[in-house]
């Protein structure tokens, strides 16, 4: 079975314009997903509001995978997120993800902390932001 990836994900969730949000959340997540960033867990009604709300903040972007690796239902992944926002500035942030897929090969749940490396304070709660 073929499962889903993180850059993937963030590609058709935030980089691929005119894929109906809806969609892209099918394509990858779970019906019973949840994901915690940075300490803070949403169900997938929270997440969807929260790729929502970035759909309307970023303009573009790119997602570069470091590390990545899968065994079984488990997955990891080091990647760098750079966001070019619809005000024209930038936001880099390096993200530590953790998952555990379910049996059709879409993410289930996401583990996952933070580390700004470029952007406005304001910025920092980019990555859980509503």
């Amino acid at each position: 079975m073929k499962h889903t990836d993180a850059h993937t994900a963030l590609a058709d969730l935030l980089l691929t314009p005119g894929l109906d949000l809806e969609e892209a959340v099918d394509r990858h997540f779970a019906p019973d997903y949840c994901q915690r960033t940075d300490g803070s867990w949403v169900n997938r009604t929270e997440f969807l509001d929260h790729i929502a709300h970035l759909r309307t903040v970023v303009a573009g972007g790119s997602v570069e995978v470091h590390d990545e690796l899968s065994s079984g239902d488990r997955y990891a992944d080091r990647h760098t997120m750079e966001v070019i926002k619809t005000d024209g500035s930038t936001v880099r942030m390096e993200v530590y993800l953790f998952a555990e897929f379910a049996p059709d090969g879409r993410f289930r749940r996401i583990e996952e902390t933070t580390l700004m490396l470029e952007g406005a304070d304001a910025d920092r709660n980019l990555g859980s932001a509503r």
